[in-house]
């Protein structure tokens, strides 16, 4: 199909798009109106008939919406082919119930092919079609089912409609003539326009192109990203763009005619003088270089120079980029590899700390039981231990600086993270603030970040105290709640499940039921200017988010605020008590303990022992699964390091399991990430980090030995 034939195509579509809808339109209006002669002519199908002519109008109406849907020539011959015939087939029923062959009502059928062959601009073939059709409709059903009674009034309404077919055939005939003819011409007239208009824009680009060659140059000169400066070779500027005027700070007019060392920074003149000899021995130069700004700033430039000939005369280009933002990031980048490299640094060494501090606070254990002593020895024994417990926790927000603030979900009792927060800041709170702990010590266990949650506890304990300025009490509570639909001091948002419930209440000012849906959102702070960010509840927003629970308030303002947290309880976890010092648990069971830092192992080998313990203490892996091979029915217990040389704490408990599938185990590191994972949790019942106390691991083995054997406890 050439392209003149799909232009006539397309064309007729539009049309005949256009005149179906106006038919319909006119159709939809004109069958309930002729209504009217219904009355008149035979009152007794007035009901019957006005049916019918409803049913055609939201037919027509339905064919109507489809005809504006889509545009294509078969669609359209389809829709209006279907509503000709369903109009005959209507009218024809109208005919065959009022006086059939004698009836007036044919004259319907002739409005319809008026209406539908003669104004609607389709082919000659489809309106022979559709006359044969409605003729067909028309003449047959007399014919089958009417007595014709009066053949000279059948004869002349049959005349009538052949007349009419004939004369809308032939002028849909010369119609669509003239119409293919006034499109073919109007194709060809566009098609003229458009190549009077290519000529005309081929001319104008010529006479253009002359006066475009004579500005090229000047505007990629004025409009380059990079600054451009055109020196003679004794260094004057000669010519500088607006980006180097803008980089520079200074107006064109200053530079012009001006040397080159306006620019530099400091005293360059060897350097210069050397590098303008380079360039015009033909070298081309690309360096970087410091200038200075108007204002006595510095720019960092990116610097490309090369001699150019211009009328037999040589001159400097140099092209100038600004790189100051760019050395910024790189100066960004190096301090962030340096902090990473301290990152690395801080785990590195955190094990190898944290054993140091295990020995530490162990031995001390050891040496207060083992001796009386005096009150000045006892008072430094106090202190060692002191220190121990706070540089265990500066290396625990090392380990977290070392993991750059990804979240280490373990297994926790929040109970513990409760304790060390409120031990953490029971320092900064005012004296006239009461801080009341109430924790219950049945919680089962949650999958958590320790970092993130210490940061949310003391983020609410902080704002609790903000809001007292002249004192009060906040109230720290946990609980494990067990969540269905509808159920009462539950917000409705949170799904039903098993939780942990942590309600941090203060006696405040309180907060405007106004702002309650603001208050989460980044950067809104109620506090003075000066006095808050803005980030502190929404980080503790996004933790609780990040730990799949959920958080509510509710306030009123003078009656204080209390902020509910809601932490899925872990499915794998086992109920612990609070983190605190509690009477050692003696046992007489067989326990290995494998360790490769002796002064860890003996600590953990006398603790262990001094509460009637049988301990079997190994320093190497390999010999430990030896020794375990030989006594394995009798050990209840095996407590080992996680990382350690040759053969890693994973890799021993996996041994260990294949000899005596029933073994409990209980692993120790100063590394969480080692059991940061879920599937790493699987062969172990307890976790414990490192640094601990001697009274920490007596709890935990009697915890273990005599939990349920699916149990896991973390420490």
């Amino acid at each position: 199909m050439t392209e003149k034939e799909r232009y006539l195509d397309e064309q007729i579509a539009t049309r005949l798009q256009y005149w179906i809808g106006k038919m319909l339109l006119l159709g939809i209006l004109f069958f309930p109106f002729i209504g009217i002669a219904d009355y008149f002519v035979t009152p007794e199908n007035l009901e019957r008939f006005t049916l019918y002519r409803l049913v055609v109008s939201c037919i027509l109406l339905v064919v109507y919406y489809l005809n504006k849907r889509k545009r294509s020539t078969p669609y359209q011959h389809a829709l209006i082919a279907g509503a000709t015939i369903l109009s005959a087939l209507v009218i024809e029923t109208m005919i065959l119930q009022f006086h059939g062959h004698a009836s007036t009502y044919y004259a319907g059928l002739n409005l319809l092919i008026i209406a539908a062959l003669g104004l609607i601009p389709y082919g000659f073939t489809l309106s022979l079609s559709l006359s044969i059709v409605i003729y067909v409709i028309y003449v047959l059903p007399i014919l089958l089912f009417d007595v014709i009674t009066d053949p000279a009034t059948f004869i002349a309404n049959n005349v009538f409609m052949i007349c009419t077919f004939v004369l809308v055939l032939t002028w849909r005939v010369l119609s669509q003539k003239s119409m293919i003819n006034e499109l073919s011409h109007q194709y060809d007239l566009v098609q003229d326009k458009k190549k009077l208009e290519e000529y005309s824009s081929r001319l104008e680009l010529l006479l253009k192109e002359l006066h475009r060659s004579e500005q090229w140059h000047r505007s990629l000169f004025e409009n380059a990203t990079d600054g451009i400066v055109v020196l003679d070779p004794g260094g004057t500027i000669l010519n500088v763009n607006e980006k180097a005027c803008e980089m520079h700070g200074f107006a064109r007019a200053e530079l012009l005619g001006a040397h080159i060392t306006v620019l530099e920074n400091g005293n360059k003149k060897e350097e210069l003088a050397g590098r303008m000899r380079q360039i015009a021995s033909g070298e081309q130069l690309v360096f970087e270089t410091a200038h200075q700004r108007k204002d006595g700033t510095p720019l960092y430039l990116e610097i490309s120079s090369k001699a150019i000939t211009i009328g037999g005369e040589q001159f400097i280009q140099s092209f100038y980029r600004d790189i100051t933002e760019r050395r910024k990031l790189q100066e960004h980048f190096l301090q962030s590899q340096k902090m990473e490299s301290i990152g690395l640094l801080a785990g590195g060494i955190a094990h190898d700390f944290n054993n140091i501090l295990t020995a530490v606070l162990g031995h001390t254990e050891i040496i207060r039981r083992s001796a009386v002593l005096e009150e000045k020895p006892l008072r430094s024994l106090n202190v060692i231990e002191d220190a121990s417990r706070r540089a265990g926790r500066m290396i625990s927000k090392l380990l977290g600086f070392a993991r750059k603030s990804k979240y280490e979900l373990t297994p926790l009792n929040l109970n513990d993270v409760v304790y060390d927060t409120v031990k953490l800041l029971e320092h900064v709170i005012d004296r006239n603030i009461h801080l009341g702990v109430e924790l219950d010590n049945r919680l089962p266990l949650i999958l958590g970040d320790i970092n993130q949650l210490e940061q949310v506890i003391m983020n609410l304990i902080v704002n609790a105290r903000d809001a007292m300025p002249q004192g009060g009490r906040i109230a720290i509570t946990t609980h494990s709640i067990s969540v269905v639909k509808g159920m009462p001091d539950v917000p409705p948002f949170v799904q039903p499940g098993e939780y942990i419930r942590l309600n941090v209440a203060d006696t405040g000012a309180g907060i405007p039921e106004t702002l309650h849906n603001k208050i989460f959102e980044p950067f809104f702070t109620t506090k003075e200017r000066g006095r808050g960010t803005g980030l502190g509840l929404s980080m503790v927003y996004g933790t609780v988010k990040e730990h799949q629970g959920y958080i509510s308030v509710k306030s009123e303002v003078g009656a204080g605020s209390t902020f509910s947290l809601y932490l899925p309880a872990s499915p794998v976890s086992a109920s612990v008590g609070v983190k605190m010092p509690s009477s050692a648990a003696d046992g007489e069971e067989t326990v290995l303990v494998v360790d490769d830092d002796r002064t860890v192992l003996n600590a953990m080998r006398d603790t262990l022992t001094d509460h009637g313990y049988n301990v079997y203490a190994v320093g190497d892996p390999a010999v430990a699964l030896e020794v375990f091979q030989k006594i394995s029915n009798d050990v209840s217990l095996v407590i080992t390091d996680i990382v350690m040389p040759e053969c890693n704490g994973q890799e021993l408990i996996r041994r260990i399991k294949a000899v005596n599938p029933d073994v409990k185990i209980l692993a120790v590191s100063g590394y969480t990430r080692y059991v940061a994972e879920q599937e790493e949790l699987k062969g172990i019942n307890g976790f414990l980090q490192k640094p601990f106390e001697p009274n920490y691991l007596l709890q935990i083995v009697r915890h273990i030995l005599d939990a349920r054997p699916d149990g896991v406890i973390t420490m």
